[in-house]
């Protein structure tokens, strides 16, 4: 473990800060917007404004890593975070907090670009699951740990902006300050939904209504909780505990999936986050049961990214899989431009509860469409399928991990592509639409 951990441990280091630093800055926002008494439209658009330049970073910000390196570009993208940090601290108005947050996501899709792509290079495929598992709690914790601290502040000043801020400073010191080498520059790779419908469509809609789902919920969602009534506390207390339970959930879920036709586990969870938002929706409960309803909500939604991502690449060939990963990624960052667009809006006219509607909609779709097209198209058998792999929910303005269209592919792909045969070739043959 050690020995696997020591080669990008300041990089790892780095990571925890950088997500300390979201988690806490990412609450923040809504919970002083609301109490600045912003419209639920305007706190909306901030999460859309972030989702946009996360989806624009995606595209666009590869070309300047690869023009100025790693090292260079990672401390560039955190000092842009660090410095939207303090300016929204600075300039209390929502207008310049819409146009911040659009930096604010440019620059995070650099920074997991520039991580992701790292970890690929430095590990082999005999160590690669034990890091990425250890990098994705350390992004866990750091965003829970983050938004606990909201707990310990005051929202109403800049306190908590400053902190913020420091956590972001932090996070550029070990990569600077340590001697390892840089890896190999990004990849481009261009984005093909068409390829990627043809290749699973649940996965295609899935993803897209998945990220639609999650985009309203992370955005508003400490919002909805102002408005419902909660102290600060309860409120870092209920985000955390969504996040907590969906990471805890990915395990088990992900076997299961891989035990039996993985679109029966997509409706399932997805009817039983629909179920557990109706429940909100209607009850209007107290804050223990509203709580506990959430992390319900957590344990389910925030699973149906990764299960969906691997249906996806169950049908998908080697040389295909770096494309369906860019598909993916960028349809669920779409998603998320729309989710909190429809979300604010919504809740503006019909009041906070209707966040549920939003996200029980696209949950209900999603359980239609999986059990429909498992009765048109016959799942991979289980000795060609692809593992599945425990991540965090995909990209939200609350809590993000994954979120890198564009990445150096893991070496075994590079490596195997040339020797292995296309996986499935029969369902080359079977209807894909």
């Amino acid at each position: 473990m050690k020995r696997n951990l020591l080669p990008v441990f300041a990089l790892l280091l780095g990571t925890l800060f950088l997500f300390l630093g979201n988690g806490l800055h990412g609450l923040l926002l809504p919970l002083r917007g609301a109490a600045e008494g912003y419209s639920d439209t305007a706190l909306g658009f901030i999460g859309t404004s972030w989702a946009s330049g996360f989806v624009l970073g995606c595209l666009f910000a590869p070309k300047l890593i690869m023009r100025i390196g790693h090292v260079r570009a990672f401390s560039g993208f955190i000092a842009i975070i660090c410095m939207v940090a303090l300016m929204t601290g600075i300039f209390i108005d929502e207008y310049a907090w819409i146009a911040l947050r659009a930096a604010t996501g440019f620059a995070m899709a650099g920074t997991q670009m520039i991580i992701e792509s790292w970890l690929n290079e430095r590990v082999d495929n005999s160590s690669r699951g034990v890091v990425f598992t250890f990098y994705t709690g350390i992004t866990l914790f750091g965003v829970v740990g983050g938004q606990l601290v909201v707990g310990f502040g005051n929202t109403n000043t800049a306190i908590l902006f400053m902190v913020a801020g420091i956590f972001y400073c932090v996070a550029m010191l070990p990569t600077t300050m340590s001697n390892a080498a840089s890896p190999r520059p990004l990849q481009a790779v261009r984005i093909d939904v068409k390829l990627l419908y043809r290749n699973s469509p649940v996965a295609c809609l899935g993803v897209l209504l998945t990220g639609i789902a999650n985009g309203a919920f992370g955005t508003l969602v400490a919002v909805f909780a102002t408005r419902a009534g909660l102290p600060d506390a309860e409120i870092a207390f209920l985000v955390t505990g969504a996040i907590l339970a969906g990471a805890v959930a990915q395990v088990p879920f992900g076997k299961i999936s891989d035990m039996t036709d993985r679109r029966y586990v997509i409706a399932a969870l997805a009817g039983c986050a629909a179920l557990a938002a109706m429940l909100i929706f209607l009850l209007k409960p107290g804050a223990e049961v509203l709580i506990g309803l959430v992390v319900i909500y957590g344990a389910t939604a925030n699973v149906l990214y990764p299960i969906t991502a691997s249906h996806a690449n169950d049908f998908a060939r080697p040389e295909d899989y770096v494309k369906i990963s860019s598909g993916l990624l960028f349809l669920f960052g779409i998603g998320t431009i729309i989710g909190p667009t429809v979300g604010g809006p919504v809740m503006s006219a019909f009041g906070p509860y209707s966040l549920f509607i939003i996200t029980a909609t696209a949950h209900l779709l999603i359980l239609a469409y999986a059990l429909l097209r498992s009765r048109l198209r016959a799942p991979v058998p289980m000795a060609e399928r692809e593992a599945f792999m425990a991540m965090p929910d995909a990209a939200t303005p609350v809590s993000t991990r994954e979120g890198v269209a564009f990445r150096t592919p893991p070496r075994e792909y590079e490596e195997e592509s040339a020797d292995r045969a296309p996986a499935n070739e029969e369902a080359e043959n079977v209807e894909r639409g």
